[in-house]
């Protein structure tokens, strides 16, 4: 029960970091989070004054609650990460509920597995709907930065720079096209103006959308 428990909360404070999102310097009042969280004002209230007692929020009563510091380090912290789970079932061509399944995911993903999900993603800035995808707490950025596994999306590649692919996900008729253009993995990759070229000698063009899916690590800069 007590796990299920920590999930409400985290919902409760992700629900509130969106509500900062759309208004930073607004409070949020137990009525609209009720119906955002579908559940009756009697349970947003108790969850609210449950966080407030934790330090997690600042709760005046018929005026609404905000994210104390210690609130929205967490509450941003659950976003991140079920953005980073949508990006990643997007990648994977996942037919299911994205939305529905990233909040599930979301309750999974530990610190460790965030690094590792941001560089196995190429560190994505956006998540499939175009929203930004929230940065890193301090801890989680220095182990990124830190890793050698620096990895980016093909799509974040910036011109004049030389990369290797490591990863493709992609569906059949994708790795075909991909196939057909030289791009295999371990295959070397440059961004151009226009295009990328493939293992220094053939050019290819590729949509947003399918340079998303491909991993590089970068290797040099060309002159």
């Amino acid at each position: 029960m007590s796990g299920h428990f920590r999930e409400f909360e985290d919902e409760y404070l992700e629900t509130m970091y969106e509500f900062f999102e759309k208004h930073p310097s607004e409070r949020v009042r137990n009525g609209d989070l009720a119906k955002a969280l579908r559940v009756s004002p009697a349970s947003a209230t108790e969850m609210i004054q449950r966080l407030a007692a934790k330090g997690m929020v600042d709760n005046i009563p018929y005026k609404g609650a905000s994210l104390t510091e210690k609130g929205m380090i967490h509450g941003q912290k659950m976003k991140r990460r079920h953005r980073l789970a949508e990006v990643f079932l997007e990648t994977i061509s996942f037919q299911g509920n994205t939305h529905a399944t990233a909040c599930r995911l979301e309750h999974a993903i530990d610190d460790d597995l965030e690094v590792a999900l941001s560089l196995l993603l190429g560190q994505p800035l956006l998540d499939p709907s175009g929203r930004d995808i929230p940065q890193a707490s301090t801890d989680i950025a220095s182990r990124i930065h830190s890793s050698r596994t620096q990895l980016i999306s093909l799509e974040r590649l910036e011109h004049g720079v030389t990369g290797t692919i490591e990863a493709m996900f992609t569906n059949a008729l994708e790795t075909e096209t991909m196939t057909q253009s030289g791009v295999l993995i371990g295959s070397t990759i440059t961004r151009k103006l226009e295009g990328y070229l493939i293992g220094g000698t053939a050019d290819a063009l590729f949509s947003t959308g399918l340079a998303s899916k491909l991993l590089v690590r970068i290797s040099r800069t060309v002159d």
